[in-house]
């Protein structure tokens, strides 16, 4: 069961095999569209997403708007860091 607010509430479930066996409990990947509102961020080397969604949003719990405004990462920890140090990433509005 999915929380009325749930960034997952639209997502499809896996569809069953022919035979009706099921595949995977579980949902299958969101649609992530276009971010709305960007601001650019330059990354420090002591930059984390929890503390950027606190500055920006003032929620650490928030992180993943980040990510989803920058589908190049795959994993939240490839987005910051020393090797990301220079470089610019998006963070959206907070709220669509």
């Amino acid at each position: 069961m999915l929380l009325k607010k749930s960034r997952y509430k639209t997502a499809e479930p896996f569809a069953p095999l022919a035979d009706g066996t099921e595949v995977f409990p579980g949902l299958r990947a969101r649609e992530i569209g276009p971010a709305a509102g960007v601001i650019e961020h330059e990354v420090r080397s002591d930059d984390r997403l929890d503390t950027l969604a606190r500055h920006y949003y003032n929620d650490d719990r928030l992180w993943w708007r980040i990510i989803d405004a920058n589908p190049e990462f795959v994993f939240g920890h490839e987005a910051l860091g020393e090797a990301m140090a220079g470089q610019v990433i998006l963070i959206p509005k907070a709220r669509e």
